[in-house]
């Protein structure tokens, strides 16, 4: 299947994890690609060929979300490249997880302007031109911990649930011109990141999931898939929580 030929998507955040699963499902289904990343050049490249094996157009943007001027420049660089901007899929994210008695204001700060600024920055970046062609996919990842919160994590619960809101009200404002805005809430997804996390840990979240196993980048990739392509037409302004029944 392709269904999302000819069409081009800015996905943030995707040199490893979630990211990257969403993008190579994206290639996979004929869009061209543009994805962002902080350090590794090398892991850009890697990720530039294996994507151009589906032979689709695909190019690594060195860019940080949270900086409004990057991001102005990066939509800006995208267009002079592909010549459209068809999705854009919000998944850049970091944690800075303690206790609120513990929580400093820099990282609370930090997790707020990674996490929701750069939702906002990017968002208002790709406005001009899906406005311009009067459609467009906007994908936000937010988390269930941004629908139920969690201890030790309010910095990124809030940042989180700031995602759902923000999105609904982009959802509304946006309809009328065939742009829709939708947001997945992952639950558990084992990557590199939780590969580094205490077995126990992990059995313990695990066994209080229905499905009794955690998910991975391709159930995340699978659920953006459908909200980036037509199959999704009428659906906006909906969190969509991919978490195995975590939240049932």
């Amino acid at each position: 299947m392709e269904l999302l030929k000819g069409k081009t998507a800015i996905i943030t955040g995707a040199s490893r994890g979630i990211g990257k699963g969403i993008a190579l499902a994206f290639a996979q289904n004929g869009a061209n690609i543009a994805f962002t990343y902080l350090s590794s050049d090398i892991k850009a490249k890697v990720l530039e060929a294996e994507l151009g094996e589906y032979r689709i157009k695909a190019k690594g943007f060195k860019s940080d979300a949270s900086n409004f001027e990057a991001a102005q420049a990066l939509a800006d660089d995208v267009i002079s490249t592909f010549g459209s901007i068809d999705v854009l899929v919000n998944n850049a994210g970091i944690t800075k997880d303690n206790l609120l008695l513990r929580m400093s204001e820099e990282d609370f700060d930090k997790v707020m302007e990674v996490n929701l600024k750069s939702i906002f920055n990017l968002t208002k970046a790709v406005l001009r031109p899906m406005l311009k062609q009067c459609s467009g996919s906007i994908i936000n990842m937010s988390s269930v911990v941004g629908v139920k919160g969690n201890a030790g994590q309010a910095n990124y619960s809030a940042s989180k649930a700031g995602i759902i809101g923000f999105s609904k009200s982009t959802a509304l404002e946006l309809g009328s011109r065939n742009i829709r805005c939708n947001v997945i809430a992952p639950g558990f997804i084992e990557t590199e990141m939780t590969e580094k996390l205490d077995e126990n840990v992990v059995k313990g979240w695990t066994d209080s999931i229905p499905l009794k196993r955690g998910g991975n980048p391709e159930d995340i990739a699978n659920a953006t898939l459908f909200l980036a392509s037509d199959m999704s037409s009428y659906i906006s302004g909906q969190v969509l929580n991919v978490c195995g029944g975590m939240l049932t």
